[in-house]
């Protein structure tokens, strides 16, 4: 699937918390979706395949209220956050074998003014990743939010690897310092030391509340082509290198694995790689979905930027910062722009690729990688290219 097909729209709302978007979920994603169609030029009717994120929506409504009546294509890929990136894959195959030709592919909620994620889970276990098992044997412990779960991860790699709290911390800074030159982040205007990182309360160790991504409404989409058709629209299209997503064993736990930091992005990663005929050496920056801080440590380890246990060193002193040896989440990510389902993480790769990421851009970048992280261990990793 090498530079097969290609992104060529992207659109998102704005991002916001406080008085929450003003907008209900189907009209947040309409807003987000017509504004990637019209950023690649074209026209709602051409689009004829749909992929919406997993809960927030079918392809039906969407097709209805933005009056496309040749709905060729429909499918949603059910690893949550790691679904956006895994959706690129889809999309790849079915515009290369003609069985859409543009392809939708949409995401967002009300996840600060409407239902939080524990209210979520307490109201409706099914819910949970795993299911039967985390209503049997994580809920009755305590453990009823994705902090406690994967504190769990964090935390033994601290055990193993002498990871460090001011490493996790040096995360949080270098998000929230993006953040600042991205004027659609949440954070945007409030900065954030070292300091002030180490003064936040504990939510369930070793995370503090720094190390928590936020909690916002918005929406993001982008539309994938073929080469081909891309040549006739009004960006230069991004392609995709290298597209792969897969699940840890087993899926729906995670303290019993045989080995607790094989995930899916740990399966998946090699395959995209190789797909791409790159090596991790070879990437400008990286775009890794930070639900929290450990998570991106963890992800730079698993898709080979650097061995696994090497991850405090690999994010301190700047390294992944703007101007550092790998730039990553030039947008803020999750921490410190939107927990937009990851989606926000291609949409500013693309930028990011364009050139037109201003006071954030990377200099001279040509190659970036994309991660998404779902339930308990879904992974998806995604390669672009200029």
């Amino acid at each position: 699937m090498k530079d097969q097909a290609c992104i060529v729209g992207i659109g998102e709302t704005k991002y916001s918390r406080g008085t929450g978007s003003g907008l209900s979920l189907l009209g947040l994603q309409l807003q987000a979706a017509v504004r990637a169609v019209e950023d690649a030029g074209l026209r709602n009717q051409q689009i004829d395949g749909l992929m919406p994120f997993p809960g927030l929506g079918t392809a039906e409504e969407f097709a209805a209220n933005l009056g496309i009546e040749n709905l060729r294509y429909a499918a949603t890929i059910n690893i949550g956050g790691a679904a956006p990136v895994a959706s690129l894959q889809s999309a790849t195959m079915a515009v290369s074998c003609g069985a859409a030709d543009y392809v939708l592919i949409m995401g967002g909620w009300n996840a600060y003014s409407g239902s939080r994620t524990r209210q979520a889970v307490n109201a409706d276990t099914s819910a949970l990743p795993g299911r039967g098992i985390a209503r049997d044997y994580y809920l009755p412990f305590g453990l009823t939010a994705p902090p406690q779960w994967y504190a769990l991860m964090a935390r033994r790699h601290m055990h193993e690897f002498g990871t460090r709290q001011e490493q996790l911390g040096a995360i949080a800074v270098a998000m929230r310092k993006h953040a600042q030159l991205n004027p659609n982040a949440v954070m945007c205007g409030r900065p954030l030391t070292l300091e002030d990182y180490f003064k936040s309360p504990v939510i369930a160790d070793p995370y503090r509340l720094f190390d928590c991504c936020l909690e916002t409404d918005g929406a993001a989409a982008v539309v994938v082509t073929t080469v081909e058709r891309a040549r006739a629209l009004k960006h230069s299209p991004v392609h995709i290198m290298g597209v792969a997503a897969a699940q840890p064993y087993p899926a729906d736990e995670i303290t019993n694995r045989k080995d607790i930091f094989t995930t899916g992005l740990s399966v998946a990663a090699p395959h995209a790689f190789a797909m791409a005929g790159i090596r991790p050496s070879d990437i400008d920056f990286a775009e890794i979905y930070d639900c929290f801080t450990f998570e991106v440590l963890q992800q730079i380890e698993e898709c080979g930027l650097c061995k696994r246990g090497e991850g405090g060193a690999f994010v301190e002193g700047g390294r992944i910062e703007l101007g550092g040896a790998l730039p990553v989440n030039t947008h803020g990510g999750l921490l410190s722009e939107a927990h937009v389902l990851g989606l926000n993480h291609i949409v500013e790769a693309v930028r990011q690729l364009r050139g037109d990421a201003d006071a954030r851009q990377v200099k001279d970048a040509e190659i970036g990688l994309v991660t998404g992280w779902g339930d308990f261990g879904d992974g998806s990793i995604a390669i672009l290219r200029r």
